[in-house]
């Protein structure tokens, strides 16, 4: 529905189209963009919770301060927190989270503008004389709502600078998690390198005494079967170690000549004592990154519901000022006489919600919200419950480990040397040396499997509390709602 009025006398046009100029600058405010970039409150949250470092590289000179300060990491062989260092500022996946929130501020800079007046020119000629009409178009309701987007898009923006967070501790959990796959694969090659130097040394004996006719063909066959047994886990630990090398190598965005850095050939001592946590479920609840982002989701779809209901039935409120100018040209007994007439006035478009009184979209914002709120539940209850499980895995395994170091590999080691006295004394024969090297092999890959398994444990516990298990914010995607007032405020 149009609403429009001219006036003969100038003025009216002229002094609505200054008020709604003056209403845009009036609730422009100031938005600009930020030094850091929003880079800020994730270098504090990333210090607090990792003692590490980010950067986000947006020149050559940022790339090349990377690439030095990764050359030196790598020139010495490789711990977790160097790995975990490395990857934070070298992975590419990081760098293009961090894009992400660039963009986000892109798009909170831009919900911050007034919507842009729509200027028209229009010239008609007829015979004797023509017409000029100008127009200056303004979206008064984009206006009106303004305060209130803006409030919307500042809060994405903070809930961006939530979620580059949550990127990037879950970019230090997967290269922890990767470097610690790779050092066991490491320890686990050595310790089969030397169960095949002993089986291959027992296979030359069986051989020898198979010459003098003092072990039997089935005897010899037991021995040489055992060697080939040892020999093929060697091989499969080595294919191993080569793939959790090339995994750690893509966790940590390394490529040519930076990919040949050296690893430790053992994974770290257990510690002392395991750490103790007095509330892991409040603590997980307090600190979680994919919660504090589904918190701020819901504070967003809180602000866009309530836009939504004001804006329900008054979708579309624009404002025109008019000025027309008409000449007329007449010609009499060779007298010319050129009649001007000017008129200026307004015109108001407004929407008339005859079919949709607003209802669907009010609607789809309530069930958008209710899906947040729901999904926020079910995420708070699955922290709890991952809290628990990490850390009852994190106190398993590390029982389990030390169980092995100080039970399972201290009897081993004392049956083995009682067996190898026995032998040299022909109390045992050599099926007793077979069996032991058995046992002892499987001993030494389970020590190692579980000491592997407590450091796992404890990166999951890490990002149990503060955030950053793999898929923990798949759950969570980001939802816009439909408000009625983003439609009306388009530039």
């Amino acid at each position: 529905m149009r609403i429009g009025r001219k006036f003969g006398r100038a003025g009216a046009g002229a002094r609505l189209a200054l008020v709604v100029v003056t209403a845009a600058l009036a609730t422009s405010g100031c938005a600009q963009f930020s030094v850091d970039g929003g880079m800020l409150a994730v270098e504090a949250a990333v210090s607090a919770d990792l003692g590490k470092d980010v950067v986000k590289i947006r020149d050559d000179r940022d790339a090349a301060l990377v690439a030095a300060r990764v050359r030196s990491l790598l020139a010495k062989p490789l711990s977790v927190s160097g790995a975990v260092q490395i990857a934070l500022l070298n992975n590419r996946g990081l760098q293009a989270a961090y894009n992400e929130l660039g963009i986000s501020e892109a798009q909170m800079v831009e919900a911050s503008l007034p919507p842009s007046p729509t200027l028209s020119l229009q010239r008609l000629i007829g015979s004797g004389g023509f017409e000029i009409e100008r127009q200056i178009v303004q979206n008064v309701l984009a206006l009106l709502t303004l305060p209130r987007r803006r409030e919307i898009a500042e809060a994405r923006f903070k809930q961006a600078q939530a979620r580059a967070i949550e990127a990037t501790l879950r970019t230090s959990a997967e290269a922890a998690r990767a470097y610690y796959r790779a050092v066991a694969a490491n320890e686990a090659v050595k310790s089969l390198e030397e169960s095949r130097l002993s089986a291959e040394a027992v296979s030359d004996l069986a051989k020898q005494l198979g010459e003098t006719g003092a072990m039997s063909k089935l005897d010899q066959a037991r021995e040489h079967a055992f060697y080939a047994e040892v020999s093929g886990q060697l091989a499969t630990a080595r294919l191993r170690q080569r793939l959790e090398r090339e995994r750690l190598i893509r966790a940590l965005g390394l490529w040519a000549a930076d990919i040949r850095f050296t690893l430790p050939a053992k994974l770290p001592a257990l510690p002392a004592k395991p750490k103790t946590v007095a509330s892991v479920e409040r603590e997980a609840v307090m600190r979680r990154a994919d919660l504090v982002v589904a918190r701020m989701e819901i504070d967003v779809l809180a602000r866009q519901l309530g836009l939504t209901r004001k804006t329900r039935f008054i979708n579309a409120l624009e404002a025109a000022g008019i000025s027309t100018t008409e000449k007329e040209i007449k010609t009499d007994g060779g007298t010319t006489e050129i009649d001007k007439i000017s008129r200026r006035g307004f015109e108001l478009e407004v929407q008339i919600p005859i079919y949709d009184f607003g209802e669907a979209r009010v609607r789809l914002a309530e069930q958008t919200y209710m899906q947040a709120v729901n999904r926020l539940l079910e995420r708070a209850v699955n922290v709890r419950s991952e809290a628990r499980e990490a850390y009852q895995a994190y106190r398993g395994t590390y029982d389990l480990a030390r169980h092995y170091e100080r039970e399972v590999l201290p009897l081993r080691k004392i049956i083995s040397e009682e067996t190898l006295l026995n032998y040299n004394a022909m109390i045992r024969d050599l099926f007793s040396l077979l069996a032991d090297a058995r046992a002892r092999v499987l001993a030494n890959m389970q020590a190692v499997e579980a000491r592997r398994d407590f450091w796992l444990a404890t990166v999951e516990l890490h990002a149990a509390i503060v955030g950053g298990r793999s898929g923990a914010s798949a759950e969570q995607p980001a939802t816009t709602a439909a408000t009625g007032a983003g439609e009306a405020g388009g530039h």
